[in-house]
């Protein structure tokens, strides 16, 4: 596959992530309803709001994520990869990645699954896997601005 259309594909991508997600985490207040009637849960009745307050949190710092993507991924597009905004968007990244780890381990009071401590620690690696990236991101910039200041 050319590099052209793999960047196409994933812009493409990440942009309907993005607005599908605002959807979504904007009706899950009708939607949590339907699913919780369809299903019959009855171990979730008295715990609506709750529901319906963690995953719109978690659903804002998902679109948070994705966004701090998209601005990442316009500068691949441009070429122009190792900038101090991209350094920013990794260090947020890994913050809300951290926050919705938090989230998820709150959850488990209101009700505990095994994917739910999955999730846990999927996002606790993903923040840590951002910040360092951050930091070799940072290292990138100064050396190429250092490189761009010789020349």
């Amino acid at each position: 596959m050319k590099r052209e259309t793999v960047a196409m594909f994933t812009k493409y991508l990440l942009d309907f992530m993005y607005f599908s997600g605002m959807l979504v985490t904007v009706s899950l207040p009708w939607s949590v309803r339907i699913i919780l009637n369809f299903f019959d849960y009855e171990s979730f009745d008295g715990h609506y709001r709750e529901i319906v307050v963690i995953y719109f949190v978690l659903g804002v710092l998902a679109i948070m994520i994705l966004g701090e993507l998209r601005k990442m991924f316009r500068t691949v597009l441009n070429n122009d990869c190792f900038v101090r905004e991209n350094v920013v968007s990794l260090q947020r990244m890994g913050t809300y990645s951290f926050f919705i780890a938090v989230v998820c381990l709150l959850r488990t009071f209101l009700y505990m699954t095994a994917a739910m401590l999955v999730l846990v620690l999927v996002f606790v690696i993903a923040g840590l896997f951002s910040k360092v990236l951050a930091f070799v991101f940072d290292k990138a910039v100064d050396y190429k601005l250092e490189n761009d200041l010789t020349i």
